[in-house]
């Protein structure tokens, strides 16, 4: 039960990934004093500033509440920016009440490329707790969790919460329904490929308006949480910003959907009709 209601609560608002449709060019390595080198991405579909707001609704209950915030850090590695973004996750009302939820993400990613060099996750849910502390090092290719473990990586490999900034700088123009992208992300002390496959487009109407979107299937590992690879559909707006507005899910335990409430510091104007 915890392991599905930290999805249902806040990892679905990581894996509801937005893809970006500029035509930028392909990631360059920039060298490091030491001979090494890290990539470099030519983005701009998120900035310091951007705050989203979800409520979580299981079954008819409005269950909990997520928000995913980006800022700048004052601290620099190797010369380069980082930012800080942080994702929180807490239970309202009559679910609140015998459920209680408060969970803490947060990543330390690299500004320029986008991939992370630290991910701390606190967990605390119905009485249940623990903590993820990952050190990822991008010119070894290793990630250092909190067991004092260090695990060989793929270069540039994602952490949960990076992921989801990560997919917003790929490039989606030749797009056609039934493409799968896939982005190495380490998770839960293991490599995990993050799979979507895009649908379509479709204009979806919420509580606060419509929205012309993109919608994705999240590929999915069939009796760990989700059903099917059907059970998840997701929908981000078809503009610059590529911010997930909407995720339907049947889960093992359920059916929950999330929906944007609220966002700020948005990056370019959000296709609202």
């Amino acid at each position: 039960m915890a392991r599905s209601t930290t999805v249902v609560i806040t990892g679905l608002a990581l894996l509801t990934m937005g893809f970006s449709q500029s035509n930028r060019p392909h990631g360059s390595e920039g060298t490091m004093k030491d001979g090494a080198s890290l990539r470099t991405l030519e983005h701009n579909a998120f900035k310091p500033g951007e705050k989203l707001t979800y409520v979580i609704h299981y079954g008819w209950v409005n269950a909990g509440e997520a928000t995913v915030e980006l800022k700048e850090s004052a601290r620099e590695i190797l010369g380069r920016k980082v930012w800080v973004a942080t994702g929180k996750g807490r239970s309202l009302g009559a679910f609140n009440a015998f459920y209680k939820v408060d969970d803490l993400y947060e990543t330390h990613f690299d500004a320029s490329g986008v991939f992370p060099y630290a991910f701390i996750r606190r967990v605390s849910e119905g009485g249940y707790n623990f903590s993820q502390d990952y050190v990822y090092n991008p010119l070894k290719g290793e990630v250092k969790t909190q067991k004092d473990k260090t695990h060989k990586v793929p270069t540039n490999v994602q952490d949960m919460l990076s992921a989801f900034y990560f997919a917003r700088t790929l490039d989606l123009g030749n797009a056609k329904p039934g493409d799968i992208f896939t982005i190495e992300t380490f998770m839960d002390d293991e490599l995990w490929p993050l799979r979507m496959k895009f649908v379509g487009r479709e204009t979806i109407k919420l509580r606060n308006g419509k929205y012309r979107c993109l919608k994705f299937q999240p590929v999915v590992q069939e009796g760990r949480i989700f059903k099917g690879n059907d059970d998840l559909n997701v929908w981000i707006t078809d503009d610059g910003n590529r911010i997930p507005v909407l995720a339907q899910a049947k889960v093992l335990v359920g059916s929950i959907k999330m929906e944007l409430s609220g966002y700020e510091g948005l990056a370019h104007p959000v296709a609202k009709q």
